[in-house]
């Protein structure tokens, strides 16, 4: 069963790296002008806030995609991590292979962790909490949520087809740890305005 738990978790952090990687990309490499455009709505709060901007949204995406590529890229190599298969990005079910179905597995990924986030940054300014301010769980959970549900809409077949039961579990039992340890580390090279 360990053999069966660490093949999980190598598997688990192989598939979501494009999922992973796009917030962090977009706190280090955003800034500039905000996806609202500054606006508030009818409750007098801002619709998303200052820290989602268009130039962290689209670098967040670009980088997530280029880290599915690198991976894809990996595998054609025959890369393997100490005997572990690792699965590739294409519906085809041949792990190096680059075509549509890949393409749109990798954007699905990083564009729906960056709108899961956005999401949750709408959710929380009606909640009236300020930008910066934790909500837990949303705060631990909200990209994955976008990210799984925009790639069961655009990849469904390779998203069942490469997450089991066991793998999916791990996910969601090693997301928020990744989540708080890259958060906290963020704010120590203050990238960060907090530390969650």
């Amino acid at each position: 069963m360990l053999i069966e738990i660490i093949t999980a978790v190598v598997v688990g952090l192989w598939v979501m790296l494009p999922a992973y990687l796009p917030n962090s990309f977009a706190a280090v490499f955003g800034g500039g002008k905000p996806i609202d455009g500054g606006k508030n709505l009818k409750d007098g709060r801002r619709i998303l806030g200052d820290g989602k901007t268009w130039r962290g949204f689209f670098a967040g995406t670009f980088l997530g995609f280029i880290t599915g590529c690198a991976e894809i890229f990996l595998l054609s190599r025959g890369f393997h991590f100490f005997g572990i298969t690792l699965p590739g990005f294409s519906s085809s079910g041949i792990s190096g292979a680059f075509d549509l179905s890949a393409a749109a597995a990798i954007l699905s990924l990083a564009v729906g962790a960056l709108l899961g986030d956005m999401a949750f940054s709408f959710l929380k300014r009606r909640l009236g909490l300020q930008r910066g301010q934790a909500l837990p769980i949303a705060d631990q959970y909200d990209f994955l949520a976008g990210a799984f549900l925009l790639t069961a809409f655009t990849s469904f077949g390779w998203l069942t087809g490469t997450l089991d039961g066991l793998t999916f579990i791990v996910i969601l039992i090693m997301t928020p740890v990744l989540h708080v340890g890259t958060n906290i580390a963020g704010y120590l090279l203050k990238i960060k305005n907090e530390p969650w």
